[in-house]
This record gives structure tokens, sequence and C-alpha cells, in this order.
């Protein structure tokens, strides 16, 4: 397993980069807010070149630097940023966007500049579908022409699906389309309520549990890993799930699945803005330091809202007393979006832990209260 010495209290698994705001696409969900142009303050040439150099202070294993945004095309300097990463030894993968200008030449390139994993977006079986959520026509047919093109060039492909009420029944179709297709991952990526995506309606509770459960079935039989983002609680179901097929602990843990146990939202992954600003994730906006200023191993390690968030035993109401809580930690995210608190419960997930108080004493911290004392402030460093 390639990261299993690593240690995520001290260096993440991932760091990704919104290089830019720029994109062409006006996608439904849009964490960013992206915009056709690029924001004045975004990161200079120089300034990247800095931040990047500063990965290798981690050690070894180095994380892997993903670059988004917006969309990483837009930046005029991205291969001269890229050959940088490479020559210090940083593995890198990018998501651009399914514009004009992602062509099977532009994906050779990047290839010959040594990116080492590409991740796209598809998010309905149908034209109409997914062009419907990215919000520009002809997306669906460039999503699955550069697919076609990752194989083709040999690059690692990891490909993205929106999990939302709205789209969440026609995703076996989506399976059924991606079946043949020359990916190495699935990743479906549970809606979190921010940015544009505050405007679409994710699933409920009960649903999610009921959709990670065929998640878990078909991630048993498909030619490619399948896993979610901002959803930790599918572990919880993972293992409920190879439990009652009587697998052992041990044999649960040599599985796909359990390669993400312990990753959340600023353990095992940063986020850097295109402001510079150093986040737990993109998802979970609340700046920590600056690169142009700052450390990002000192920021990762010792700023104090990741040191909490790389100790779950710090975490608030049912995710404070739940035994799947090293593995899981439930979605940072998703509780800054709902209660403001980065450290409170996830309330995605409805799994009542024995250990949870029956006579609602915890209730206080439900909503992630100050008083609580688990809690540790939500502010940044700074």
């Amino acid at each position: 397993m390639r990261h299993a010495s690593r240690d995520y209290s001290l260096t993440p698994l991932n760091i990704y980069w919104e290089m830019t705001q720029a994109c062409a696409l006006a996608c439904r969900h849009c964490r960013a807010a992206a915009m056709p142009d690029p924001h004045p303050g975004e990161l200079t040439h120089a300034q990247g070149l800095a931040f990047i150099r500063q990965i290798p202070g981690f050690g070894d294993p180095m994380p892997t630097l993903i670059l988004t945004g917006g969309d990483p095309l837009e930046r005029r300097d991205l291969l001269p940023l890229i050959d940088e990463a490479r020559r210090l030894g940083v593995e890198v993968s990018i998501t651009p966007a399914a514009t004009d200008a992602l062509t099977r030449d532009v994906l050779a390139t990047l290839a010959q500049h040594g990116v080492t994993g590409l991740g796209l977006s598809l998010d309905g079986s149908t034209a109409q579908r997914h062009d419907a959520i990215r919000g520009i026509e002809g997306t669906y047919v460039r999503t699955l022409a550069a697919i076609d093109w990752a194989g083709e060039l040999g690059l690692p492909l990891q490909v993205n699906t929106l999990v939302t009420a709205e789209t969440a029944a026609d995703i076996p179709a989506v399976y059924e389309l991606l079946k043949p297709l020359p990916l190495t991952r699935w990743s479906l990526f549970f809606l979190i309520s921010v940015g544009r995506g505050a405007v679409l309606e994710p699933l409920s509770p009960a649903d999610g549990e009921e959709f990670m459960r065929w998640v878990h079935g078909i991630s048993c039989v498909a030619p490619f890993v399948v896993a979610t983002t901002e959803a930790p609680s599918y572990r919880r179901v993972a293992m409920e799930e190879m439990r009652a097929a009587g697998l052992t602990p041990e044999q649960a843990r040599r599985t796909r699945v359990a390669r993400s146990f312990g990753v959340r939202d600023g353990h095992g992954v940063m986020f850097v803005s295109h402001l510079g600003e150093i986040c737990p994730a993109g998802f979970l906006p609340i700046p920590l330091g600056d690169v142009r200023t700052d450390s990002i191993v000192d920021v990762y390690r010792d700023a104090p809202l990741f040191a909490a968030l790389h100790d779950p035993r710090q975490l608030g109401g049912r995710c404070h007393h739940c035994q799947y809580q090293q593995i899981c930690g439930g979605s940072r995210a998703r509780a800054y979006s709902a209660f403001a608190d980065p450290l409170a419960e996830d309330p995605f997930c409805p799994h009542l832990p024995p250990r949870y108080p029956a006579d609602g004493a915890a209730a206080a911290s439900f909503a992630g209260d100050p008083t609580s004392p688990t809690r540790q402030p939500a502010g940044a460093a700074r």
C-alpha cells in the first residue's frame, strides 16, 4: 500500500492547490464559484514556485500535489510549475475542466512533463444529465473523449461523480457507462452545501446510508477502485457489510476500502487556495496560514485547528463517542457547513454509538457548543 507508513498528523497524503478560479464552465456545485477570469490576487509564478519548493519539507514519503481550480489549464505557467514539482520528486496529478482547451495533445504534453494522475468529472449517464450539472453543453462528449485519450496515453485516471438527491438515481447508470472504460478509480463526491452547491439538495442521512450500501456492493466487483469523498461514514458502512460477510477485522483492513481509513479534512488533506491561503480542505475554507509568509509544514503540523483535526478524540457529539472514530472521524467540512464548527459531529451520519449518552447529556455538543469539554477553538492560527 503506497501510503501505509505515513503518519497523517505529520504529512498529508494529498495537497490540493487551487491554482486559479478562472474556468469556462459554470458547474452548479462548484465550491470555488469559478469565474471567467483569474482573480488579481492569485499566486504569481514566483509565489507558486516558492510554495512548491516547501513540499519536500514534509520528508519522505512526500505528499502528492493535486492541481485543481477553477481550471488549472487556465494557468499559462502550468507546465513550468509542474516541471519544478517533478524536479523535486513531488508527484503531480491534475483535474482539468472539460472545455475546448482539453485536447489529446494537451494530455500528451501533461504526460510528457511527468503528470502521474488525471481527474475528470462525469455527473450523468447522458449528455443531458451531465451538461445540466456542468452548465455548458458539450462537456459530456468532451469528458468521454478525454477518458479515451487518457487510456491511450496510459495516464492513470480518476473519475469523480457528484452524489445529490437529484443525481443519485442515475448513478448506477453512470457505473454501467464507466465499467468498460480505462479508469483506475471512481470517486463519488457527496455534496457539501458551499459555493454554488448550496442550491442543490443533498441526500438525506437515511438515503445516504442506503446508497453507501449499494456503493460497497459494487466496490466488491468493480474493475476499478470505488471510493467516496466527503462521506467518511462510508467506512463504517463498509466495515459493517464486511463483518456481515464474515471477514475478520484484519481481512477488512487489507481491502481496497481500507486504503482511505483515517483520512479526513485536515488529516491527510491540505488545501491551498488561489490566494495562497492554507486550509484543512477545499470544502473547509478556514485560512490557517498563507504560503507566501508561513511554512506549510509548520501550519499543517502545529496550527491549533489542524492539531485538533489530527486528534479525533477532540471531536464533538456522536463523533466523540463513536467506535469508528479512528477510521472515520466524520466529514469535518459538513460539520462546519451545518454548525459553523469543524469539530462538531457529522450530521450526515445516522449512526448512534453504543457509548453515546442515552440521557441527552451530550446534546449540547451536537451542534458544536463551545462550552463542551471536547471543543477546541474553530478559528485560525492567526
